[in-house]
């Protein structure tokens, strides 16, 4: 059976383990890094120019490495490792920069929907002020009709059991309005 260490002796343990702890953290100290940055920034650099075409996405990809060691630090436990947790990050990071920049360009190479270009789209705003303008000079019945079967996209059978007329009165009242919008557009152009 081991007895328990005195008081006095109990805290020599932990303050001999905080000692283990913080040598074993030695090589992630924000000094480490520090040095590390100064001394390897250049040849990461030069690791993630081979695997990059441009400078800012290298300087971009190195910056991030560090910050993540930075990060991690907790993890990384030597001098030694924390080069290569350095480099492996910045192979990492590359790889994921050339696959969003792939990604990009295969969304680029698909055709974009067709737009309207300002002047088209100023046109069609102003051809629907002229539509609203003319559906408010038609008959109420007419403008219910054409509003249900063609805004609303109702069949003629589902207008007339919605206003509660007969699917003859639906073709009536929207033929005629029909004509009424033809003749009113007409004019105001």
């Amino acid at each position: 059976m081991i007895a328990p260490l005195p008081a006095s002796g109990a805290s020599r343990v932990r303050a001999h383990g905080e000692d283990a702890e913080e040598a074993m953290a030695e090589g992630t100290t924000v000094d480490h890094l520090t040095e590390t940055y100064q001394e390897h920034y250049r040849s990461l650099l030069g690791l993630a120019a081979l695997l990059l075409d441009d400078p800012a996405s290298c300087e971009d990809v190195v910056q991030e490495a560090f910050i993540r060691v930075h990060s991690a630090r907790r993890r990384v436990r030597s001098r030694e490792k924390t080069l290569a947790y350095l480099r492996q990050t910045v192979v990492n990071l590359s790889r994921s920069t050339l696959r969003r920049r792939i990604l990009g360009l295969k969304l680029l190479t698909k055709p974009m929907p067709d737009m309207a270009s300002a002047e088209e789209g100023a046109y069609e705003q102003l051809e629907r002020a002229d539509l609203i303008q003319a559906m408010r000079g038609l008959q109420r019945r007419q403008r219910e009709v054409l509003v249900l079967r063609y805004f609303a996209d109702m069949s003629e059978a589902e207008v007339a059991r919605t206003l509660g007329i007969s699917a003859g009165s639906v073709k009536a009242y929207g033929s005629r309005g029909i004509a009424a919008l033809r003749v009113a557009m007409e004019a105001t152009r």
